[in-house]
């Protein structure tokens, strides 16, 4: 925790989404709160009782959230855990990471969530929220119980790697949700159009001799979902989409006034199934990496504001899980230190503003969640990420943070390094190259 001290941000550039401020500025904390923010807040004489840190001309923005992130911790504490991940995440510059129920155990009951926050606060240098699961034992049968769970401290709703298959638990778990307006996070899959696949279907999984997941495997989930919300007035975050007959689904959703949200990963707007030429198991991601039509299409949908969140989808593996046949192979990947360089390539590639670009990965994370940060507020926790965007670096997987370092982008030359990430006050990462 801060001594109370008040520390001011001097010559930065400040992006702050939810206000929709991108210019010269300062910006004032004290303890664990912001107090200030302005284009000339101090006018040349900064209080006395007062650190200065001074920016270089650097972006100041608040810090990342990420609502998809799975850590080993409990039952699989080798692959990550919670130290190990918040690590990862600050060196990203990512302040809040939102926990997916999918541990041994279970996080489906009061208990468990009590356990991860618990756990969260001994060992972790960022801020940790858990999704409890939406079933029991995330088998898709019988619901959780939502209210106490929210009580508790469950951020959201979700069976996680699993889609909630069954429509008639899924219209009950919507039409439930609705007394607590929490949100219920599906993953687009239909369970039965997947099975058996390991990769996009098409020429390439065809040629490899692989078999494929359809794109319809990801758009009838969502188009059965849009349908329950209509008829519920539930919230319905879809995890990811990947494909641009999804993001038409959710587009005509959101036409229609629908509570409808999604997200989308680097791997899926930074890669295609190209990638995975000579069975590389390091791209075998879920959802799988798409054609390129489907690439840019998830790139449309970010920069014309139908997809909602950029998410790392941190699902790190160890290597004796990744070191097999591809169809064997476990799906995943350690993301959350280049959750925003591969973001910034949209930017840099003029694709959208870079206040656009961080309100998916800061106040509109924050607004989905029901999150007090993501903003640069007085009031507002002083969550905050010194970067500069225009700074080039080659991410090399060895030298991650996170236990496992199974990156599909690992040697890939890009733009934009993480210089501080501070967690309510205080500075828990500086970057030492």
């Amino acid at each position: 925790m801060s001594d109370g001290r008040k520390t001011a941000y001097v010559n930065a550039r400040i992006v702050d989404p939810a206000t929709g401020f991108d210019g010269k500025g300062e910006l004032l904390t004290a303890a664990d709160q912001i107090l200030d923010m302005g284009a000339k807040l101090f006018d040349g004489a900064i209080p006395d009782d007062t650190d200065v840190i001074d920016c270089g001309g650097n972006c100041l923005a608040p810090g990342l959230i990420d609502m998809r992130v799975f850590v080993g911790e409990p039952g699989q504490e080798h692959k990550d855990t919670f130290a190990s991940a918040s690590q990862a995440a600050a060196a990203g510059g990512i302040t809040t990471i939102v926990t997916m129920p999918d541990t041994e155990p279970v996080v489906d009951d009061i208990a468990l969530v009590q356990y991860v926050a618990r756990r969260a606060r001994e060992t972790a240098s960022v801020n940790v929220l858990p999704m409890g699961a939406a079933t029991k034992g995330m088998k898709g049968a019988e619901m959780t119980e939502i209210g106490m769970m929210m009580e508790t401290g469950a951020v959201g709703f979700t069976d996680g790697r699993r889609a909630i298959a069954n429509p008639r638990v899924m219209m009950r778990l919507l039409s439930y949700a609705t007394s607590f307006d929490a949100l219920v996070m599906q993953k687009p899959e239909e369970p039965s159009l997947a099975e058996d696949g390991c990769m996009n279907r098409g020429e390439i999984a065809t040629r490899l001799g692989l078999v494929g997941i359809p794109t319809i495997a990801e758009t009838i989930m969502i188009e059965r979902d849009v349908r329950l919300v209509e008829a519920t007035g539930g919230r319905c975050h879809m995890s990811q989409i990947s494909c641009r007959d999804s993001l038409e689904a959710i587009r005509r959703a959101k036409e229609l006034g629908l509570k409808i949200t999604c997200g989308a990963s680097p791997e899926n707007f930074g890669l295609n199934e190209t990638a995975i030429d000579n069975y590389r198991t390091f791209f075998k991601t879920s959802p799988p990496l798409r054609s390129e039509d489907d690439r840019q299409a998830i790139v449309e949908g970010i920069a014309d504001g139908t997809i909602d969140v950029i998410v790392s989808n941190h699902d790190p593996q160890d290597q004796e899980s990744k070191r097999l046949p591809f169809a064997q192979a476990a799906y995943g990947a350690a993301g959350l230190e280049t959750l925003l360089p591969i973001a910034l390539e949209m930017y840099h590639n003029e694709r959208l503003p870079l206040i656009n670009l961080l309100a998916k990965l800061t106040s509109e994370p924050a607004r989905l969640l029901k999150l007090d940060s993501g903003r640069l507020a007085p009031g507002a926790p002083a969550n905050l990420i010194l970067f500069d965007p225009d700074r080039p670096w080659k991410i090399e997987a060895e030298k991650l943070h996170s236990k496992s370092k199974n990156s599909p982008f690992d040697a890939r030359p890009v733009q934009g390094r993480v210089m501080r990430t501070i967690v309510r006050g205080e500075t828990v990462f500086t970057d030492s190259n």
